[in-house]
């Protein structure tokens, strides 16, 4: 099993890494997945995701792709971007995929520090799930 801690990671570079490890067969934990960083300018990216949220189908409005607002459910979106999830072996992948706000004592000992590189111009995910409208957290 292994725990990453995705305080100050680049979120893209994170994800690629866990979808291999998913496809390798191996249970992967991210923890503070609030704290992951998303590079780019801040206008940029709300303008990426709120388009992603407003999708929807032109003879039903209502129904379309439900496109998560909470920060671990966005880390755990975009690691499912990587992975074909249609597939069995891609599903099976996924399902070893576990996100957490902050960190769980039972991840405390055991969380690995992601390397980062945080560029300039950057936002977490906890910016832009407020931004995209989710109350909970602090």
């Amino acid at each position: 099993m292994i725990v990453i801690d995705a305080d100050g990671a680049v979120l893209g570079r994170m994800a690629t890494r866990v979808a291999k490890s998913l496809l390798n067969g191996e249970k992967v934990v991210i923890v503070n997945a609030e704290k992951a960083v998303i590079s780019g300018s801040k206008k940029d990216i709300y303008a990426r995701y709120k388009q992603r949220r407003d999708r929807a189908d032109r003879a039903n409005p209502r129904m379309g792709p439900k496109f998560p607002r909470t920060p671990d459910r966005i880390v755990r979106r975009t690691v499912r971007g990587m992975v074909n999830y249609k597939t069995q072996r891609g599903a099976r992948a996924y399902k070893n995929l576990r996100t957490f706000l902050g960190v769980p004592e039972e991840y405390a000992e055991k969380a690995v520090k992601s390397e980062a590189a945080a560029p300039r111009k950057r936002m977490t995910v906890l910016e832009l799930s407020r931004m995209l409208g989710w109350k909970g957290g602090e």
